[in-house]
C-alpha cells in the first residue's frame, strides 16, 4: 500500500500561482495535488496537444474552489465538495481560487505536464 500527503509529493510545476505537484502511486496511476488561482485558463499552456486540449482521464476531488470544464461538448462546472471524472478533450478554467486532488495514467500525465512546461518557457 503506498500514501502521499501533499507536502510528500513533488512540484512539477510551478508558475503564476498554479501549483502542480505529481508522483506516481500504485502501478500505472500517479496522483497529483493542483492548486489554480481564480483566473487561471489552462487553455493556452494546452495548444498543440490533440484538440488543444489535455487528453488524459482525470478522477478527482474538488477541495475548494470552482472550475469550469470546457470540452468539445460544452462546458460543465464543479464545485468545492464534488468528486469528478474529467474525461479526454478537456480544458480547465478556475472561476475560484481551486485546490483539487486527482489521480491519472501516470505515463500520459507525465507527457501533458512536460507539455505545460515547454509553453511556458
Amino acid at each position: 500500500m503506498t500514501a502521499a500527503t501533499r507536502n510528500d509529493v513533488p512540484v512539477a510545476l510551478e508558475s503564476d500561482g498554479v501549483e502542480v505537484r505529481t508522483m506516481p502511486i500504485g502501478g500505472d496511476m500517479s496522483v497529483s495535488y493542483i492548486s489554480l488561482p481564480r483566473g487561471t485558463d489552462m487553455g493556452p499552456a494546452l495548444e498543440g496537444l490533440p484538440g488543444d486540449a489535455c487528453q488524459v482521464p482525470h478522477w478527482g476531488f474538488l477541495l475548494k474552489g470552482r472550475i469550469r470544464m470546457r470540452t468539445a461538448s460544452g462546458e460543465e462546472e464543479y464545485e468545492a465538495g464534488q468528486a469528478y471524472y474529467w474525461g479526454p478533450g478537456h480544458v480547465p478554467v478556475a472561476l475560484e481560487d481551486s485546490e483539487f486532488v486527482e489521480f491519472s495514467p501516470n505515463e500520459d500525465f507525465r507527457q501533458v505536464i512536460e507539455h505545460v512546461v515547454a509553453q511556458a518557457g
